[in-house]
């Protein structure tokens, strides 16, 4: 029950933020004017007059939002007009079928697409054949350069990344994820492939999306442009005023600006912050309300326990007895102990060191007397003499 509740609670946030964010209108006359002025710049770029330009030439929508929006999201844009011409390649990622070898799993989904009736894929690759064959740095360098658009089924979608390289997500080149075991397998591929999707990012308040190419009318480019503002508007999930600016571009060309924003809107998101803050301090006052509350109980509490302590203690003084007199023992005094004399310290301090140190080194002296020579001081006996 809670996870749909919180399901609930988000449909009813995006559709709030849906209804809110649905009140721009673009200036049809400023549009045209905006492409004609694309067209013209780009015919002068390539020196020729042919129907429009090089085919090469991508024309996109640059969206400029108030503020940076909290979550990354991105937003698929269907288009009324194809914006990507015949000539533009495009690669499909595959699962590995049981029992078949890469080939066979090949020619099984290249038969399914036949039948189904889809024509814009090029070449199919398994996810085999991009685990070994694709492995090397200048080989998954090779594979982005080769194709215009990469596609891959659902089921292995989670599995790319690691083998695609960094390269591929740095350009936004990263595979489309498309459900191959649909039964409107064609009127899919045909959406993903000639709609287009816009990454809106939580690092900047900037965002770009691809509309069309130089290959097409006027017409068709601003009616892709109406649609993609559109549902850029109603998918957006920030509330409020969203869109500050709006801007047409080629890939050579100046930024020219469709729509700006009025100045009234920044009074509304004034208003917006303002609303905000005033809930954030009501739902604040609430949770501090039954702390203050919980203190003055406790205040309380204490002081009615302090009154009751005071009467018992008063009552405790008028029932206790008069102590009778006792005679206080006086403590008798301990017999003082003579500390021993220190006489056998003194006489020890006082007596003569021993001499036995000089003498000890002479007897040592003599007796290191070299060993052929004798005493000359010899006694000789004297005769008595009668």
């Amino acid at each position: 029950m809670s996870t749909r509740s919180t399901r609930a609670r988000f449909r009813t946030r995006e559709a709030d933020s849906m209804a809110e964010n649905t009140d721009l209108e673009l200036d049809r006359a400023q549009v045209k004017k905006a492409i004609q002025a694309l067209q013209a710049f780009l015919k002068t770029k390539a020196g020729g007059d042919n129907l429009l330009l090089d085919d090469s030439q991508h024309i996109s929508l640059l969206f400029t939002l108030w503020k940076i929006p909290k979550k990354a999201q991105t937003i698929r844009i269907p288009l009324p007009h194809g914006q990507r011409s015949d000539t533009e390649e495009v690669c499909l990622f595959t699962r590995d079928e049981p029992n078949m070898t890469s080939e066979q799993t090949q020619r099984f989904y290249k038969r399914l697409l036949e039948e189904r009736g889809v024509k814009y894929i090029t070449e199919i690759i398994p996810y085999k054949v991009l685990k070994t064959e694709y492995k090397p740095y200048e080989a998954k360098r090779r594979l982005l350069g080769n194709f215009d658009m990469f596609l891959s089924d659902d089921r292995i979608r989670r599995l790319l990344p690691s083998h695609l390289g960094k390269h591929f997500y740095e350009r936004k080149r990263e595979p489309m994820s498309v459900n191959l075991q649909s039964k409107n397998l064609a009127r899919d591929i045909h959406r993903v492939i000639q709609g287009t999707s816009v990454k809106v990012n939580n690092k900047g308040c900037c965002c770009m999306a691809r509309v069309g190419h130089s290959g097409m009318t006027v017409d068709e480019i601003t009616e892709n442009i109406e649609a993609a503002v559109k549902t850029m508007m109603a998918k957006l999930l920030t509330k409020g005023p969203v869109i500050k600016l709006i801007h047409v571009k080629s890939q050579t060309s100046v930024a020219l600006p469709i729509y700006t924003s009025e100045l009234s809107h920044l009074t509304a998101l004034e208003e917006a912050k303002t609303a905000q803050a005033a809930k954030k301090k009501k739902a604040k006052d609430k949770k501090q309300k039954p702390k203050d509350n919980s203190e003055e109980a406790k205040k309380e509490d204490t002081a009615a326990e302090k009154t009751v302590n005071k009467k018992k203690a008063e009552d405790e003084e008028e029932d206790e007895e008069i102590p009778q007199l006792v005679p206080i023992e006086t403590p008798r005094k301990k017999p003082k102990v003579e500390k021993p004399l220190k006489k056998k310290k003194q006489q020890m301090e006082k007596a003569p060191k021993p001499a036995a140190v000089k003498k000890g080194r002479k007897a040592q002296k003599k007796l290191a007397k070299k060993p052929g020579k004798k005493d000359s001081k010899v006694k000789r006996k004297v005769p008595k003499v009668k």
